[in-house]
């Protein structure tokens, strides 16, 4: 029977394109694969040197590979149907041409070698992609080294930066396996010169030195005094180098390396404050980026006491108590060793200041020049190894002042007045810039948030906070600043806000989970810490910690020694010297 349905002689159309895709190349894959077996439009033979041949079309050979899309184009290979691939064994080429033709290839630890180096010398740039993935995912101390060779040996971009930063992080793990000891002197040296390598201590590098050269000594022996000038002993302890170093047996008859054995007990002769001011060569400059495991040092707020948190194994232990009692302090740490107390209040407001040096080896509170001004309640912040103090009250007036110690030059100085007199302030540091929040003008509790640029000497205000806040916590993590707690003259509140410098505005973030003012925060491993305070008729001895990315707090079931009011806080490095 005829279909009558008549089509229209003229169809109008929108103008506009559907475009179809292939959703699965599987059947083109099987397709080529047959072709290729069975030999069918072969156009080309490659012989590798093991003698080998694998038969290929030249049109896919080179649709897959930029080495034959030229070999195929433009060189004499075009006209040839046998063709000869130099430096490669036929199993790793199979695996190559399997991969063209179906789309598949399997890295494992055998073959990953060869093929990253065939897949780099025939521009195969996925397979040497997926060589790389493999490798990158097997990085370990063990097998870091010799990934990072083959990285540079095949110009494998991604995996070089990747592996020189895990050598660098597990510096002090990858020097402990074989790898290290076969490498060269100049190897060797470029690690052990780097301001980057992360070690516990510069023990550590002294030990790998030491392992290298036994472990092939009749070459090495004689290249010593190269590798010592690149160990940094003055910063190893004077103990460790008069119990280790001393007594090193190739030391002993070394002259260059009894030189700079000379240099680092001469600098341990030296006494802290002129440390500092010392100037620095390649040895006494500390790198980069030591793993120091992280604690939390909590000063004052019941006297003079102090007391120190190890979040490894949640624990509290008693610090080195200072000279002075005194609460509502400033703390601030200079060049990661000094831990300086400003100001605070014992009885009546103090101008006076201690130090604490963590590189000694028997740490105690020591003081040092004293403040222009009297200062309780003040804010205390740290640029560039300057300690600032800001406001707080002299015992008569709520001041607006602020001013700067310089360690080098051991003086303090005034810099400009803040808009607002302000005590129970908090301050916080981003972009070595300095940000005083909230606080108390005499009359009320304060909103509003200043900001001091040290190079205009000029401070200027920023977004006021949703919520007056006196005596509250300011901590920075991740470039966001906390500002946690306080009062507003009526009610402490367990309320949290940030600032971040790029949005320009206050947000609000989850409350705490108890009422807090005069707490003291500090931010340690991605997590804010919140340190005892006043819940508004008690002192505290408890902890919470605020978690960044789930928006949440948590209570940590190790209490404080003591319940303190008014402490400061500080993330320091662990004290190597310290008592547990």
């Amino acid at each position: 029977m005829q279909n009558t349905n008549q089509i229209p002689g003229s169809i109008r159309y929108k103008a506009t394109k559907y475009k179809y895709q292939k959703s699965s190349f599987v059947e083109m894959f099987d397709v080529l694969q047959s072709l290729r077996k069975d030999e069918v439009f072969c156009d080309v033979k490659l012989k590798t040197d093991d003698g080998k041949i694998i038969n290929g079309h030249k049109v896919v050979l080179a649709s897959a590979s930029e080495y034959f899309h030229a070999m195929f184009t433009h060189f004499e290979e075009k006209n040839q149907d046998l063709v000869v691939i130099k430096q490669l064994d036929s199993s790793t080429l199979q695996f190559l041409i399997d991969f063209i033709y179906s789309g598949e290839i399997i890295v494992t630890e055998e073959n990953v070698e060869f093929l990253l180096a065939a897949a780099n010398l025939l521009q195969f740039q996925e397979v040497k992609e997926a060589c790389c993935d493999f490798l990158l995912a097997q990085l370990c101390p063990k097998n870091s080294i010799g990934i990072n060779a083959l990285a540079d040996l095949h110009s494998c971009t991604k995996l070089l930066t990747s592996s020189k930063l895990y050598i660098q992080e597990h510096f002090s793990k990858v020097v402990e396996e074989e790898e290290f000891l076969s490498l060269s002197l100049e190897q060797v040296l470029k690690w052990i010169s780097s301001d980057e390598i992360n070690v516990p201590a510069e023990d550590n590098v002294f030990e790998c030195v030491i392992r290298w050269v036994k472990h092939d000594l009749g070459p090495r022996k004689c290249i010593l005094p190269q590798l010592m000038e690149h160990v940094r002993l003055p910063l190893t302890t004077k103990n460790y180098i008069l119990k280790n170093v001393i007594e090193e047996p190739l030391l002993k008859d070394c002259l260059k390396c009894n030189n700079y054995l000379i240099e680092a007990l001469h600098f341990h002769m030296l006494n802290s404050d002129d440390r500092i001011t010392v100037k620095q060569n390649s040895r006494t400059k500390p790198r980069k980026h030591y793993v120091f495991d992280k604690v939390i040092l909590v000063v004052g707020g019941d006297g003079c006491s102090t007391e120190w948190y190890d979040p490894k194994i949640s624990r509290w232990n008693i610090g080195p108590g200072m000279i002075t009692r005194r609460d509502a302090i400033g703390i601030g740490v200079v060049n990661d060793n000094f831990v300086f107390a400003v100001g605070g209040f014992n009885i009546s407001p103090l101008k006076c200041v201690e130090v604490l040096n963590l590189s000694s080896e028997s740490p105690c509170w020591k003081p040092t020049v004293d403040m222009l001004v009297k200062r309780q309640l003040l804010g205390v912040g740290v640029i560039n190894n300057h300690v600032y103090a800001v406001g707080g009250f002299d015992g008569v007036s709520t001041l607006s002042s602020a001013e700067v110690f310089d360690y080098r030059t051991k003086e303090w100085r005034m810099i400009s007045n803040m808009s607002t007199s302000r005590s129970g302030v908090g301050v916080g540091v981003m972009n070595d810039l300095l940000y005083a929040v909230g606080g108390y003008d005499s009359y009320l509790r304060l909103s509003s948030v200043e900001c001091y640029h040290p190079s205009l000497d000029k401070w200027t205000p920023i977004a006021e906070m949703h919520v007056r806040r006196s005596c509250a916590g300011v901590g920075v993590l991740g470039g966001v600043m906390y500002a946690v707690g306080g009062h507003d003259g009526s009610q402490v509140h367990r309320s949290v806000e940030a600032y971040k410098p790029c949005a320009g505005n206050w947000m609000t973030v989850a409350d705490m989970h108890l009422c807090r003012r005069n707490a003291g925060v500090v931010a340690l491993d991605g997590l804010l810490y919140v340190i005892g305070g006043n819940d508004g008729s008690t002192d505290l001895d408890s902890v919470e910690i605020y978690n960044p990315i789930t928006d949440t707090w948590t209570m940590i079931s190790a209490s404080m020694n003591s319940a303190r009011n008014f402490a400061g806080v500080a993330a320091i490095n662990r004290p190597q010297h310290f008592k547990t």
